[in-house]
């Protein structure tokens, strides 16, 4: 149900815009894990729309007059979103519980994506294997079917529910699971269209997983293979096969970095044979990074016995690496550079290391002499 006409019960000013009670609606309030509807009441908009378990209040944003009756219209994209991820979600939840046994202890219609808790931890195969089945049961196209048992078909039903229930019970049946439930859900799993759980986390006893179904799902999985093949172009490799170009990139990667290493150390110790026993040294280093600025300056240290200061491009000035003499101390040295050269890092008695935003060597390097 799309449209429905209403009578106007009660309209008073609430917090938001005017709190709105129908004699009848088809507008969902929140509750259960589902956001509620939207749409409008008349040329009134419903913002909102909450129950406190006996009456359905709208939140709308102008004033209808009581007595009156009014047309209802859903903001049915909405709506059916809803209806797709509440409907993926028993129909995976039915598949985890009747597979494995897990529970459906949490449930939320978020953006972008469906949050689910389990009572269990699951391993991927074991997910793989209930997305499989769930997705099974949408194409079996199978009608959902949404019911209040009388008491003596209710005890007699098997039904998940996640607390003990008294009362009317409306249960929903759709692929093969059958759940106590309050919202709402599409005529047949087929609407479902698509069940893909897109992440997971060990979450206190369990897993929590983040799971796309309907025009959700296509936008994740088309996006993520968009996403899939560009990355494919980049490393010359087709959908399929990322991961062994990966794995050969991420190795050509550690033989740099170790090439780099051996480099920077060789630099280090000849920077270090020509420096000057006892005198503080300042010296430029272009190319280095973090870790080989620090190499030559505590190897110009060790050599001389005296301060050192390397420096290259970095950050959006200067990277510096700064060692102390043995047993002296260079973090007030490291502060008052910070301070004059709008610089930020800090270390150790015998070692700093930062960023400086000025990028003028030559006033970094009178400033170091002088300090040091």
């Amino acid at each position: 149900m799309q449209n429905f006409t209403a009578q106007v019960l009660s309209c008073s000013p609430a917090q938001g815009g005017f709190a709105v009670v129908l004699d009848r609606t088809a507008f969902f309030p929140e509750g259960g894990g589902q956001p509620c509807d939207t749409g409008t009441l008349g040329a009134a908009r419903v913002l909102a729309v909450h129950t406190d378990g006996v009456t359905i209040t709208h939140t709308t944003d102008a004033p209808l007059t009581p007595g009156d009756t009014v047309e209802g219209c859903l903001h049915w994209p909405a709506r059916l979103d809803a209806m797709q991820q509440h409907t993926g979600e028993h129909i995976l939840s039915g598949a985890l519980h009747r597979l494995f046994g897990a529970e459906n202890v949490g449930f939320h219609i978020g953006t972008p994506y469906v949050r689910m808790d389990t009572s269990i931890p699951l391993t991927p195969a074991q997910l793989a294997q209930a997305e499989a089945e769930a997705n099974a049961a949408v194409r079996a196209d199978t009608p959902v079917h949404c019911w209040v048992p009388d008491p003596e078909t209710l005890a007699r039903t098997e039904y998940r529910s996640k607390k003990e229930l008294t009362g009317d019970v409306r249960l929903v049946e759709a692929g093969g699971d059958c759940c106590a439930c309050c919202g709402t859900h599409l005529a047949r799993t087929g609407e479902v269209g698509l069940i893909k759980i897109i992440s997971y986390a060990h979450y206190k006893t369990g897993m929590r997983l983040a799971v796309a179904c309907g025009q959700r799902a296509y936008e994740a999985v088309a996006g993520i293979w968009a996403d899939t093949e560009a990355a494919g172009r980049l490393l010359s490799a087709p959908v399929g096969a990322l991961t062994p170009a990966l794995e050969r990139l991420q190795g050509g990667e550690a033989a740099l970095k170790a090439r780099l290493a051996a480099l920077q150390n060789t630099l280090a110790d000849a920077c270090a044979a020509n420096a000057a026993p006892g005198v503080p040294a300042v010296l430029w280093a272009d190319g280095a990074d973090g870790d080989g600025l620090r190499r030559m300056a505590m190897a110009i240290t060790a050599k001389t016995n005296a301060p050192c200061c390397t420096l290259a491009p970095g950050g959006q000035g200067l990277a510096y690496a700064l060692s102390a003499a043995p047993g002296g101390d260079v973090r007030e040295v490291c502060k008052a550079l910070n301070a004059a050269f709008a610089g930020r890092g800090g270390g150790k008695p015998g070692f700093c290391q930062g960023s400086l935003a000025a990028a003028d060597f030559d006033a970094v390097k009178a400033f170091l002499l002088e300090s040091l």
